[in-house]
């Protein structure tokens, strides 16, 4: 259901909005009664209670000569989201002014080649969202990739609107296809390098800012990846890609 997606965004579990909600529909309402209507043991029912006590979305109050639970009014959760909403800002700009630059302060040298693996569609998300980030802070938003006709149907799945935020971001991309296809984007330019005589395998690397990555399909269709972080091997790669790009036929270009 959509109202869960909305406040697992607010913190609030599964469990938490199906209680609160049979407590909406019933009213002042004994434990009991809400296991039921929740269809969530007695026991469970309790601890959840008490967690959505905390977040003031649900009170206790005597009748008779036992206690009831009331849900708070829907509004309140709007009373959350702003909350959350100025917690997040608060955080925000505590890791730019203050924790983000104290835990660069303590990270060991990287002035050696680190190298991560990365597998499956969230580490291949991951990798197209790293090219983004890091090319979002370059002074030359430029960067370069290989990619060949095999891995094309594979690379966007898990990252559907990459092209259109790499533009949004004014990120310039050149790309030197292996064999046919690849569709014209804004803000790229392409060339071929053509491949009758040989099936190149499935691969893509990208040349961005002091990284590169490599991402290959394994079993068919699985991916997976290799980032390089070295401003050494990413200057190299960056100079054997345009000695070949000068090399290659001329295409059609998309306006920057």
């Amino acid at each position: 259901m959509i109202i869960h997606e909305a406040l697992q965004e607010l913190g609030i579990s599964t469990r938490e909005t199906d209680i609160y909600l049979a407590l909406l529909r019933l009213g002042p309402s004994s434990i009991r009664d809400i296991a039921v209507a929740a269809e969530i043991n007695r026991g469970t029912t309790y601890e959840v209670l008490k967690d959505l006590k905390s977040k003031h979305l649900v009170s206790l109050f005597p009748k008779g000569k036992r206690h009831v639970f009331c849900a708070e009014p829907p509004e309140r959760l709007l009373a959350l989201a702003d909350q959350r909403q100025q917690a997040i800002q608060i955080a925000s700009v505590n890791l730019a002014n203050d924790i983000v630059p104290d835990l660069s302060a303590i990270t060991a040298d990287q002035s050696t080649t680190a190298v991560r693996h990365y597998e499956g569609d969230d580490g291949i998300e991951y990798v197209l969202r790293d090219i983004l980030s890091t090319m979002a802070k370059q002074e030359d938003k430029t960067y370069r990739i290989y990619s060949s006709k095999q891995i094309r149907k594979y690379l966007y799945r898990p990252y559907p609107n990459f092209t259109r935020q790499r533009v949004e971001k004014n990120i310039y991309v050149r790309a030197i296809a292996i064999g046919e296809g690849g569709e014209d984007a804004p803000l790229s330019d392409r060339k071929w390098i053509p491949s009758e005589n040989v099936t190149p395998a499935a691969s893509y690397v990208a040349i961005y800012g002091p990284r590169c990555a490599m991402i290959s399909l394994s079993r068919g269709d699985y991916p997976t990846a290799v980032v390089i972080e070295s401003q050494g091997i990413a200057e190299v790669l960056r100079l054997s890609f345009d000695s070949l790009w000068q090399l290659l036929p001329e295409t059609r270009k998309n306006s920057k």
